[in-house]
């Protein structure tokens, strides 16, 4: 698989990209990253809600999409990008450029309910607001923003609600096996 691009994980908070990121990753013998961990790495900040509480949204963007060409050319690969990735400046034509080189860019789709749900069993402390609103709160506006500029980027989606990460992880494998095969 050594000249296949990397497969690339979008979606909003608590669409499960990094549990199925890791999960796609292991099944096909790749690599993983964690864009937000990758992000807050070159920070120098323990996770992102730090990095932007103390260095400011604009600059934790900026190293976003630094942190997201860079991991574009580490080649074969599973990359989790943080949720807002797709709105950090330069972010879509990184993505674009991705896609039309023939490289598979994911979006996981959970409606809003679904989202909320899965954020109030988790620790929301690493996960900044958005809107001033709470992390739960602002699921409905972001998810508004965001879900068109995701379906417009994305070569394939893939419905969460109804599935476990493994057998979201599963099928995603199956897809690029069989792209590859």
């Amino acid at each position: 698989m050594s000249t296949n691009p990397p497969i690339v994980l979008m979606g909003l908070r608590a669409s499960g990209k990094t549990t199925i990121g890791r999960l796609v990753a292991e099944q096909l013998g790749l690599g993983f990253v964690d864009l937000d961990d990758r992000t807050a790495d070159r920070l120098d900040t323990p996770d992102p809600a730090e990095a932007i509480r103390t260095l400011g949204l604009d600059a934790f963007r900026d190293a976003e999409t630094d942190a997201l060409r860079d991991a574009l050319l580490e080649g074969p690969l599973v990359i989790a990008l943080g949720g807002g990735t797709p709105t950090a400046p330069g972010a879509v034509d990184l993505l674009r450029a991705h896609t039309d080189a023939g490289g598979a860019l994911i979006y996981l789709h959970a409606g809003p309910s679904v989202l909320r749900a899965r954020l109030t069993r988790t620790d929301t402390d690493t996960r900044p607001s958005l809107t001033g609103a709470g992390t739960v709160e602002e699921v409905d506006e972001v998810y508004l923003r965001r879900d068109p500029l995701y379906r417009d980027l994305c070569t394939r989606i893939i419905e969460t609600k109804d599935q476990s990460p493994h057998q979201v992880a599963r099928l995603i494998a199956q897809l690029i096996t069989d792209s590859i095969g």
